[in-house]
């Protein structure tokens, strides 16, 4: 196996997030379950938009959040994702690339926008997110970058970009080119509401592909249809080599065929905005893993940079996270 040139390369939803403040009486008047992600067409995100108070935007996308973190730390990132040749579609890219992250997938030159997802966080710092999914849904085969992909130590997919038939496959050719590559693939389930639509699919692909899983009490509760955490935790043993199961203030537990490593939640000053908890967590310990840390380090550099994040709005770092780890004994 040839040397990595590269710790983690993302694939996913490449978009722009837009952040407002919101309560729940007007969540309840727009339809809208709080603290869960909705998927919305061209007309809707228009139509919300224009209802929303002023926002803040900010690329996002939950996996290129993830990689945004690891650079952060100092790692190194690469991403893949379908934006479109217009104004968002730019910003995303020199976002990406200014924090160092390698961004190479060509923008298309027709059909729909780039991405952007509508993030309403309520006082209690929960996010309820609507998201149009634009350009993301062209991803295809013959976008990944084979070079790329082998050079990554690991491949991180993430669960929402899972809805389109090519993006299926495009996830499926990925993970063979990285264990052709002798690399690790890793998967996010993103959201419940995901899970339970693809709910065989992910199965099917975690047991045959995926190598770190990432998911929260939630998403695993229903990736094994039971509301019993430890069943849940129990079920996912030994269906893939680490699973890492979130829980927010009650920490995390990662998961092997062999033991499960506890890990309580790093404490913060003031809860302001969950948004990219569990994408941010999913930076520290990618950075471990591919940095030799043992389990349990991984997880506390995990619960670190979520600590980090959900102390400010938004959902990407504003404290350098590489500092906060050295800070704190973790580099």
């Amino acid at each position: 196996m040839a040397a990595s040139s590269l710790d983690v390369v993302g694939i996913g939803n490449a978009m722009v997030d837009v952040l407002a403040r919101t309560d729940d009486s007007f969540l309840a008047a727009q339809g809208l379950v709080k603290g869960t992600t909705a998927l919305i067409d061209a007309a809707r995100a228009e139509a919300l938009y224009a209802q929303m108070g002023p926002g803040i935007e900010m690329s996002g996308g939950s996996v290129a959040n993830t990689i945004a973190g690891i650079a952060s730390l100092g790692g190194r990132g690469a991403y893949i994702g379908k934006v479109r040749d217009d104004q968002l579609g730019a910003v995303f890219a020199h976002d990406l690339r200014a924090i160092g992250v390698r961004f190479d997938t060509p923008a298309s030159i027709e059909g729909p926008a780039t991405a952007r997802c509508l993030v309403l966080v309520s006082g209690d710092a929960q996010r309820t997110m609507n998201t149009y999914l634009g350009a993301c849904v062209e991803l295809g085969p013959e976008d990944l970058d084979r070079t790329v992909i082998g050079a990554a130590q690991v491949t991180y997919l993430e669960g929402y970009l899972f809805d389109p038939p090519r993006a299926k496959a495009a996830f499926r050719d990925a993970a063979a080119i990285a264990h052709g590559a002798g690399r690790k693939v890793s998967l996010s389930l993103s959201d419940p509401f995901c899970v339970e639509r693809h709910r065989g699919d992910f199965r099917a692909l975690i047991r045959d592909h995926v190598d770190i899983l990432f998911a929260n009490e939630i998403e695993i509760g229903s990736l094994y249809e039971t509301k019993d955490f430890d069943a849940a935790a129990r079920a996912v043993r030994g269906e893939c080599e680490i699973a890492v199961l979130t829980r927010s203030a009650k920490g995390s537990i990662v998961v092997t065929a062999g033991e499960s490593v506890r890990v309580a939640a790093t404490p913060i000053a003031q809860l302001v905005d969950t948004t990219g908890a569990g994408d941010l967590y999913a930076s520290g310990f990618l950075y471990g893993i591919t940095h030799g840390r043992d389990l349990a380090a991984c997880g506390r550099l995990g619960s670190l940079c979520a600590a980090e994040v959900i102390g400010h709005f938004g959902a990407r770092p504003e404290t350098p996270l590489k500092d906060l780890a050295a800070k704190a004994g973790l580099l």
